[in-house]
């Protein structure tokens, strides 16, 4: 089973230099690559001067997560595909686990590693931590970060089990499939990217997990921080985006219109606070999905409508209710 590692690139010169060291020193026979989205540091000059071992794909203009992927993946050949951030520490031995699962499950399309955070190490890091969920109005969480609160690793966590979505700071997933489902949503540029292919994988009747056995460490915000108004928009106008497109019609009207009314008690939350920067960044959002109606429609139009209920990893409540009324901050609290 040929692996490529591979690693998107935009102005990273210096997270490259730092992390990418682990990868090379522990991926083994697994070849890594990096796609540079049309830096304009010297990205590419340092690979050839320090790291001539590393392949690189150099993609024309700089179109995000999603696009960038996309395009840099066409010019590699391989069976699973590892897709990692730039800002991603790696220790002896993390991709065994993944080959063995890939290699023993035909029906695997996408998994991830236990992630961590390089700060503070005996914490789950917040881009996706022991495995990805979704609520009922479609929030994403994972298994040890509930919206801003992170857990201790946990043994109680220790167990591999199926997700909703995988995450895109390390996520390995099948060529075959990935090709197969057309790759990920080009117009999202970043965030949300990987729910939106996890969910489709899932409707196709493929397995998404997480590999405990793995483990990563992960700066985290490498491109945009946590608090960004451009991550707050991202984040809200793609998650409509994806509700959009991928909820079946008997579900679609009352869940977007439900994360809208929500979405609108976070601005005015915002606004009462004096952030103006993410009330604004929340109007932007929505008023860019009623955009992107006419792309939703279409899509629509050509996909069959797909049950979401029954797949693995979606919870049934509402984590806002249970965070933000029940005071219940940790997963092991409400799953």
């Amino acid at each position: 089973m040929n692996i490529a590692v591979v690693i998107l690139n935009y102005n990273g010169r210096k997270l490259l230099e730092t992390y990418l060291p682990s990868i090379v020193q522990y991926s083994g026979e697994a070849e890594v690559w990096v796609v540079d989205n049309a830096s304009t540091d010297d990205s590419v000059d340092l690979l050839k001067r320090k790291f001539p071992g590393v392949k690189c794909v150099v993609n024309a203009e700089n179109t995000g997560y999603a696009g960038g992927y996309n395009e840099g993946l066409k010019s590699i050949e391989a069976d699973i595909y590892v897709l990692i951030n730039s800002d991603v520490r790696v220790t002896e031995g993390w991709l065994s686990p993944m080959v063995h699962a890939f290699a023993a499950d035909p029906q695997l399309a996408a998994a991830q590693p236990v992630i961590l955070d390089d700060k503070n190490p005996e914490r789950y890091e917040y881009a996706g931590a022991a495995g990805g969920f979704i609520d009922r109005f479609g929030y994403p969480f994972c298994r040890g970060r509930v919206f801003d609160t992170l857990e201790k690793e946990n043994p109680q966590y220790n167990h591999i089990i199926d997700c909703f979505w995988a995450s895109g700071a390390c996520m390995a997933v099948r060529s075959s499939v990935f090709q197969e489902m057309g790759g990920f949503y080009p117009h999202y540029f970043a965030h949300m990217e990987e729910i939106d292919l996890c969910w489709r994988l899932q409707s196709a009747g493929y397995k998404v997990q997480c590999l405990t056995k793995s483990k990563v460490y992960h700066l985290g915000g490498g491109t945009l921080t946590y608090q960004n108004p451009r991550k707050v928009y991202l984040n809200f106008r793609n998650n409509l985006i994806m509700m959009g497109r991928l909820l079946p019609h008997r579900d679609r009207i009352r869940v977007v219109f439900s994360r809208m009314v929500l979405d609108g008690i976070s601005a005015i939350r915002f606004l009462l606070t004096g952030e103006f920067g993410y009330f604004k960044a929340i109007l932007k959002a929505h008023m860019d999905y009623y955009q992107h109606l006419g792309a939703i429609k279409r899509y629509r139009r050509q996909r069959k409508d797909a049950e979401w209920r029954m797949l693995k990893g979606r919870y049934k409540g509402s984590i806002v209710w249970n965070y933000f009324v029940k005071g219940k901050k940790r997963f092991s609290d409400f799953i």
